[in-house]
């Protein structure tokens, strides 16, 4: 198990990161080759990371490299997902370099402690060595984790989305507690049941960073050193993508109340609220809201008593596409923004 404790301090210093941590998502899209638990959910990128890999050469990289530096539910050295790396891939990268060579050296014998290491990994506490470590990430991100970026941006901007209703409606402890089904909250701990490992973290006034993670797959993972900044990756969950049609119109394709509530949803909305944009009972909402979640276009989630609802990447599309066509009044609502693409069932 895992804790993480909070005094009211903690609780006012929490936050959610902006934008996917390019080395956590490294890490977690590394895992995602180790197992085939949740592969379906990744299907449409992991048909076309091995092949891009063998296109770019960084095969024999990723398996003497890489793979046993990121082993799945395992130990794996903490300087490999600085907190720099919010800032996004080169500010990451710069920090893994500039890591101080006996920290290295420490978080790799604890890594030998939990399995083997390759003899030709002893040579990271050099700057050199960790230069072409540096080298190898950044040709792997542009390969298998570049081309799903758009995804990957969209769903943590959708998690962003559920997660401030969570936060308007409950404060910190609302937001805390509305993380998935894999954390709990008793105040003052956040708990994580299925951790490999016991840990408790005092939080000590840092606060925590949540890190919502497109390629994490249901168990949240945190630093092993509880003396380093407090984060939480966690897995977004959201609906796998499908072809997106070429409809000109969504109240031909749709109808008008229908095309109404999916474009409310562009912002987030509960069913009430979307109800309420169509001029429809809650009843009639619910029912074109279950409709657009069978067809891709919405995901859902509960919140209490009530139930939030996003677009998907193929719903954004949709609505994107057809801006002009909406109808009086529409003037003004948010622009767009997908939901993203991951499940979780």
């Amino acid at each position: 198990m895992l804790r993480f404790h909070f005094s009211a301090e903690d609780l006012a210093r929490t936050r959610v990161a902006a934008a996917p941590h390019p080395l956590w998502e490294i890490t977690a899209s590394l895992h995602r080759f180790q197992t085939p638990a949740g592969r379906w959910a990744y299907a449409h990128w992991y048909r076309t990371a091995r092949e891009r890999l063998r296109e770019a050469g960084l095969e024999s990289a990723v398996r003497q490299l890489l793979l046993p530096l990121f082993p799945r539910a395992s130990y794996w050295p903490d300087f490999l997902t600085p907190l720099e790396g919010v800032s996004g891939l080169e500010a990451g990268l710069g920090a893994i370099l500039a890591t101080p060579p006996e920290r290295v050296t420490a978080e790799l014998a604890t890594l030998a402690r939990t399995r083997r290491v390759p003899p030709h990994l002893a040579r990271l506490p050099e700057r050199g060595a960790r230069a072409e470590l540096v080298s190898v990430l950044r040709a792997y991100h542009r390969a298998v984790i570049e081309p799903h970026e758009e995804w990957m941006h969209e769903s943590v901007h959708a998690e962003r989305v559920r997660l401030g209703r969570h936060l308007l409606d409950g404060g910190t402890e609302g937001l805390l507690g509305g993380l998935g089904p894999a954390v709990r909250w008793h105040h003052p701990r956040l708990e994580i049941g299925a951790y490999p490992t016991r840990q408790d973290v005092r939080l000590e006034g840092r606060g925590l960073l949540l890190i919502p993670s497109y390629f994490c797959w249901k168990g949240p993972v945190s630093l092993a050193d509880p003396a380093l900044p407090p984060v939480l990756a966690y897995s977004v969950h959201h609906e796998p993508p499908r072809p997106a049609p070429g409809s000109p119109s969504l109240e031909v394709l749709l109808g008008r109340a229908r095309a109404t509530v999916l474009r409310a949803t562009a912002a987030g909305a509960t069913t009430t609220e979307a109800a309420h944009r169509a001029g429809v009972t809650p009843a009639t909402a619910t029912y074109h809201t279950t409709a657009l979640r069978d067809a891709g276009l919405i995901t859902s989630h509960r919140h209490g008593n009530t139930v939030i609802h996003t677009l998907t990447l193929l719903g954004a599309t949709m609505v994107s596409r057809n801006m002009k066509e909406a109808p009086p009044g529409a003037a003004g609502e948010a622009v767009a923004r997908p939901g993203g693409t991951l499940n979780e069932q």
